[in-house]
């Protein structure tokens, strides 16, 4: 959390499923992340991308629409990647980053892309947001328990 001139203003490090989810019709998470986007566009919430987040939503993106039969699926997914940049700002990890995601890679055992953000996310001093928990942090949740990490589904927004 990060504090601005007498209000809260509170930061994430997002997941590449909570960007993910925006494109999913009929989840029933879409409006949460749909109010999250709208607040960090008006300046009440701070998000951070990684850059490989930003390379794992196109891969995914571009699955999905592909999956999903839309005409262009790289096209489009290439538009929710500019879509999530013009909302969240690009964090380049460095080198501690990328050292302290291997670190939590080898305690955590979940996919590299997300010890970046929870990596990026204490370089920063701010949460990684994580759509939901997901099967493989089940496991691991006394652990997860010690990180900065929150989970979009038990947020209220």
């Amino acid at each position: 959390m990060k504090r601005k001139r007498g209000s809260c203003m509170v930061s994430y490090v997002v997941d590449s499923s909570v960007i993910l989810e925006r494109i999913i019709r009929l989840s029933p998470l879409r409006a949460k992340v749909e109010r999250l986007f709208n607040e960090a566009r008006s300046g009440r919430v701070t998000l951070f991308i990684t850059l490989p987040t930003l390379s794992e939503v196109l891969y995914a993106a571009s699955r999905i629409y592909e999956l999903a039969g839309v005409e262009r699926p790289n096209e489009e997914a290439s538009t929710l990647v500019e879509w999530a940049k013009s909302r969240c700002r690009v964090a380049a990890p460095g080198e501690n980053t990328a050292l302290r995601a291997g670190e939590l890679k080898k305690m955590l055992k979940l996919s590299l892309v997300d010890c970046y953000v929870i990596a990026a996310a204490k370089e920063l001093g701010c949460k990684a947001l994580f759509l939901k928990r997901e099967r493989e942090m089940l496991e691991k949740e006394e652990l997860l328990k010690q990180l900065p990490i929150e989970f979009l589904a038990e947020r209220d927004i």
